[in-house]
């Protein structure tokens, strides 16, 4: 603005500037516009509830537009904590907590919203992408997955099949903070189901439709997207059934494409029949392998963990059931291998999350999934992860693994007789719209049954 004094001398100094003068003053002073003042910030949701652990992502809006120009804050010193990007992660207590979103440029203008965290009961999963298990273990105890394998004699090709794979690569955790890693999602029995087309396994694949939410979990850039494996992970919490895609696409009209499928009861050691694949190249379940975040938080992994090779042999061992290698060497890994951390690989140098993961490595070890990158290992993607802890897990080469003893090598799948259906019916065999039929059959040679529409 024009020092209104100096004007006046101007003026007086000479008259030719007596028209002009007023005219610069009144622009300075009245003639412009000045920028409204922001209303204040909303944040959205405004309430959601949560349980202990859980994330959520908060956007906030100034004059009913997105808008990243604001700090984020737990009013609470307990409430849990917030990222710069607005992602919220519940403290491990039950409370009512409030996420606070204020201009950077003028933090009096400022909204929160209302959390309200619960404590899961034990065992049971939450609902939605990445959700905590809060405990739940898919499979039973005795269930190759989960198996105490820390005193279970060396393989005697261990040290040849190490330095097959890599004795100097360390390992890689295939998963990150951000959305790096293969999510997946817990429903109910009541998820609604959609149909699958399958395109290159479809013989080896369990039929549709699967309860896959929208949206779904989705590994990769999106649902449309054709790069990459693609997996689709679905857990119906209420009937223990785990539903799974590889290389899956969504078609406009809400149905899925995919190469193949795989549907596992958790609550019997259910393997593919000899010879299938699954979501998997090796014919496993992925979601058993994975690491959870939760599970790390709570300080424990109770179960092995998927990994890969770039090289695999033409065999495989059990759990796995397919052969998805095409190495000839007498050292390349079967599909199936578990490799564990020595015990006495001292651990204690690392962060709190590695040390976890190391912790389940030396007890239960992992399990040889599928082709890929030298001992890269599976998890699931959270913003709890501490990405440089996680990075740290590279200081672990292949040199201070060690192959558990493997079973039978098959380098061609067991046979046997195929499974014949001797009778199906419907009683009574006539009824009206929606009313219910009995279906029954008999069978033999087989273990697994899917009525589809």
């Amino acid at each position: 603005m024009l020092d209104r004094s100096r004007n006046r001398e101007v003026c007086l100094q000479s008259k030719a500037f007596l028209v002009c003068i007023p005219l610069v003053f009144f622009l300075a002073c009245g003639g412009g516009s000045s920028p409204e003042a922001p209303k204040i910030v909303a944040v959205q949701p405004d309430a959601v509830s949560l349980q202990t652990g859980q994330s959520r992502t908060f956007t906030a809006t100034v004059d009913g537009a997105a808008t990243t120009q604001v700090t984020w804050s737990v009013v609470e010193a307990a409430g849990g904590a917030i990222t710069s990007g607005g992602v919220y992660k519940a403290p491990g207590t039950a409370g009512t907590w409030h996420v606070k979103a204020a201009l950077t440029s003028d933090p009096t203008h400022a909204a929160t919203a209302t959390v309200t965290v619960t404590v899961p009961t034990s065992g049971v999963p939450g609902l939605g992408i990445g959700a905590p298990l809060n405990g739940y273990r898919p499979f039973p105890a005795g269930n190759a997955w989960n198996q105490d394998v820390s005193t279970l004699p060396v393989d005697p090709r261990s040290d040849a099949i190490i330095a097959f794979v890599g004795a100097t690569a360390g390992l890689h955790p295939d998963f990150a903070s951000s959305t790096y890693g293969i999510p997946y999602a817990v429903v109910t029995g009541t998820q609604a189901r959609v149909a699958i087309a399958y395109q290159a396994y479809g013989d080896e694949s369990d039929p549709g439709p699967m309860p896959i939410p929208d949206p779904p979990p989705y590994e990769g850039t999106s649902p449309t997207d054709t790069r990459g494996d693609r997996h689709v992970l679905v857990l119906d919490r209420d009937n223990n059934f785990l539903y799974e895609l590889y290389a899956s696409q969504r078609q406009p009209d809400g149905s899925w494409k995919a190469d193949s499928g795989a549907i596992w009861d958790l609550t019997i050691n259910d393997q593919r029949p000899w010879g299938w694949t699954s979501s998997d190249a090796g014919g496993l379940p992925v979601f058993p392998g994975l690491a959870v975040y939760d599970e790390v938080a709570a300080g424990e992994v109770k179960h092995a963990l998927r990994f890969t090779v770039p090289a695999a042999a033409r065999s495989f061992v059990l759990p796995a059931t397919h052969i998805a290698g095409l190495s000839s060497d007498p050292n390349a890994p079967p599909m199936g291998m578990r490799v564990r951390l020595k015990a006495s690989k001292d651990i204690s140098g690392f962060g709190p999350q590695a040390q976890v993961i190391l912790r389940g490595l030396k007890k239960y070890g992992m399990i040889l999934a599928d082709n890929g990158s030298a001992w890269y290992l599976t998890g699931c993607p959270d913003p709890g992860w501490d990405d440089d802890d996680l990075h740290a897990l590279g200081n672990i080469t292949g040199a201070d693994l060690e192959v558990v003893q493997m079973g039978t090598v098959y380098t061609t799948p067991p046979t046997g007789p195929d499974p014949v259906i001797q009778a199906f019916s419907a009683t009574p065999g006539t009824v009206a719209s929606g009313a219910a039929v009995t279906l029954s059959w008999t069978a033999t040679d087989a273990t697994r049954f899917f009525v589809t529409p």
